[in-house]
Order: C-alpha cells, then structure tokens, then sequence
C-alpha cells in the first residue's frame, strides 16, 4: 500500500488512510463479484470519511474547527461500524475479514476517542 504519502502525518491521518484502502478494495471486490452496490457504497463514504475529515484538520481555521473534524471522523467510525457488521451479518464479508476490519476500526475509535478528550482538555473546552 502507498502509505508513504503520509510519512509525516500523524498516527491517526496514516492508520485512518490505511484503513481506507483496505476498505476501497473490499468494496471493490464486493462489487465486481457480489454485484451489490448500494451498502457498499455506504460502507465506502463513512469509511474513507473518517481520514478525509483527519486530514482537512490540517488546515484548520481554529482549535473549535479542529475539534469538529475530529468529532465528525470518530462519527464516521461508529457509523463503518454499522455498515461492516450488516455486510457481514447479509453474507457479503466474511467473517475473518470483518474481525480484521472492526479491528481496525476499533483501534481508530480508541485514537479518535483519545485525541478529543486529550484536545478538549488542552484548550480547556466545555460542552
């Protein structure tokens, strides 16, 4: 995978981006041999929304700003959470390479979590 691109980013931005291809291939392969294109599909947007929204932080026009992006990768990564337990629940992903995927997931969600309460806590914000 071409993950060198991100060699300077933060853990979050390559972990995130890997997880994207990992992703972008599955749905690759569930359409051109499962033919079903519309979960999929879905599965793809929330999943590759998550380092889309990590790397727009980057540019960030206020920690506010950052903090949203950061809220709105983790939301993205319950909701591929979602999407790749019905895959796997209606026989589209098999059961090894959802373990793989919610893995992985879950190990996003553990950094996201982390970096929101890290963050919060530094500009001291209030909810």
């Amino acid at each position: 995978m071409k993950i060198k691109r991100f060699e300077k980013e933060g853990n979050a931005q390559k972990k995130s981006y890997s997880f994207a291809l990992e992703v972008l291939m599955l749905v690759r392969e569930i359409q051109q041999n499962k033919k079903e294109y519309e979960l999929s599909r879905q599965l793809l947007k929330s999943a590759t929304s998550i380092g889309a929204n990590l790397h727009e932080s980057i540019g960030r026009q206020s920690n506010k700003d950052l903090l949203t992006k950061l809220h709105i990768s983790y939301k993205e990564a319950y909701e591929t959470k979602y999407w790749i337990c019905l895959l796997t629940d209606s026989n589209y992903i098999s059961e090894r390479k959802s373990e793989k995927l919610l893995g992985l997931n879950e190990e996003l969600l553990k950094i996201l979590g982390s970096s929101i309460k890290t963050f919060r806590a530094k500009i001291n914000y209030k909810p």
